[in-house]
């Protein structure tokens, strides 16, 4: 049980591009105990734990902070040798994230609060900086606490003169030894909030005050620290963070569930989504799960359990595909729609009808005496990429022959198929 009486502070753990993690602990915070943060002492941070508690002292937004997070790990992963490729500099990638981010007044508003762990190059020690006179001393005590050497670059940079390495070289997890200080790691340990293994490894590791058990999830996750890994995999990291920082408060009792009210609460509405934020009818409910399905990030819609802003956040960035194959992609015509799965969608919205849209058949018009048969050979190609746009009935066929004929569902799915094109394609051609 943490004690709060006294004061508590906040101490995020460096860890490289699982800083994604913290951002998922940050956000839970947020949202279900934001005394934590407001109330904090003092909020330490190492590395990548020190940008995530820079956000929070500065009172900048973390969804921002996730989008960036996000933009760099892709840059990373474009190249054949990732993060060490020749052409990426992770310094001035960093730098221009953090200039665009933090508010004007951040230096102001993180002065006494935020401490920043730093390795002095000359003789190896730690130092801890809590004090900024500018917004550009406050960024670059950030690049100074980020840096790896030869990672980053061979030349370390400078803080007031003296050049400083990475934090975590010399105290990743700073101040972690005070009973009063809550500790936040990526890696499975002894850490207040931290991923729990299925190991039964009794082997631990520290590591400059990080607790870090070893087992097969822990030498994933230090793989993946200077390697990123792919948004979704990052989305999941999020969501474990999330998950860890709202068990460590229910195990503490430390939700914020005692609200004063001014009267009879109202009735809670449904958890808004990234991609719903309106009472669906049934045909746009079909028109937003076929663009859920065709640009593969459905599974964000009803399995990421995070803040909305951010959960927006990764549905953007699974959205985009900037590579040469799917642009290339992207001009070719979608050639399978499963006709069982479309005729389910054909007669969710029958009947419906808005003026000015082409009409989808779910059936083809079945021929009278006088017609001639239908060619399958001639049928014209239909593309999912449409279907948004359209909506579908059944033919009304003239001939008294075949009224009795219009509204029958074919019995096989089989011979399902759909009609795309104005009305006057649909006729019959006239006998020659």
């Amino acid at each position: 049980m943490v004690d709060l009486n006294s004061g508590w502070n906040l101490s995020f753990a460096g860890c490289g591009f699982l800083g994604i993690y913290h951002i998922g602990v940050a956000s839970c915070l947020q949202e279900k105990a934001p005394y934590l943060i407001e109330g904090a002492t003092k909020l330490y941070g190492a590395s990548a734990g020190a940008l995530t508690a820079s956000v929070l002292a500065s009172q900048a937004s973390l969804a921002r902070c996730c989008e960036d997070v996000i933009e760099v790990a892709k840059e990373a992963r474009k190249r054949n040798l990732g993060p060490l490729h020749p052409n990426f500099n992770l310094v001035k990638v960093l730098k221009s994230g953090l200039n665009r981010d933090l508010p004007s007044d951040a230096h102001a508003l993180a002065s006494g609060r935020l401490c920043v762990s730093l390795t002095r190059v000359s003789d190896g020690q730690n130092v801890l900086v809590s004090e900024f006179d500018s917004k550009e001393e406050l960024v670059q005590a950030l690049i100074c606490s980020s840096f790896i050497p030869i990672y980053c670059g061979l030349i370390p940079p400078s803080f007031r003169g003296v050049r400083y390495v990475d934090g975590g070289m010399s105290n990743n997890l700073p101040q972690s030894e005070l009973k009063n200080t809550i500790t936040i790691s990526p890696f499975s340990g002894e850490s207040d909030i931290c991923p729990r293994d299925n190991s039964t490894s009794f082997h631990e590791l520290r590591f400059t005050n990080t607790s870090i058990q070893m087992n097969l999830g822990n030498m994933y996750r230090l793989s993946r620290a200077l390697f990123p890994p792919e948004t979704k995999v990052m989305a999941d990291m999020c969501q474990n963070g999330y998950k860890d920082a709202l068990r460590f408060l229910e195990e503490n009792n430390l939700l914020m569930l005692d609200c004063p009210t001014s009267g009879p609460a109202m009735p809670e509405s449904p958890p808004a989504t990234c991609c719903s934020t309106h009472t669906e009818t049934t045909q746009d409910w079909v028109q937003r799960r076929l663009r859920l399905l065709r640009k593969q990030h459905w599974w964000l819609d009803e399995q990421i359990v995070l803040p909305t802003p951010i959960k927006k956040v990764f549905c953007e960035a699974c959205q985009d595909k900037s590579g040469l194959y799917a642009k290339v992609s992207k001009m070719l015509p979608v050639c399978g729609v499963d006709p069982r799965g479309a005729s389910g969608y054909a007669m969710a919205v029958w009947g419906s009808s808005e003026p000015g849209l082409r009409k989808c058949l779910s059936a083809p018009p079945l021929p009278t005496e006088c017609e001639k048969p239908m060619q399958r050979d001639h049928l014209p190609a239909l593309s999912s990429l449409d279907l948004p746009g359209n909506y579908w009935e059944y033919t009304k066929s003239t001939s008294s022959s075949s009224q009795k004929h219009s509204h029958i569902v074919p019995s096989s799915p089989q011979q399902v198929c759909f009609f795309v094109g104005s009305q006057e394609d649909l006729k019959s051609p006239e006998p020659q």
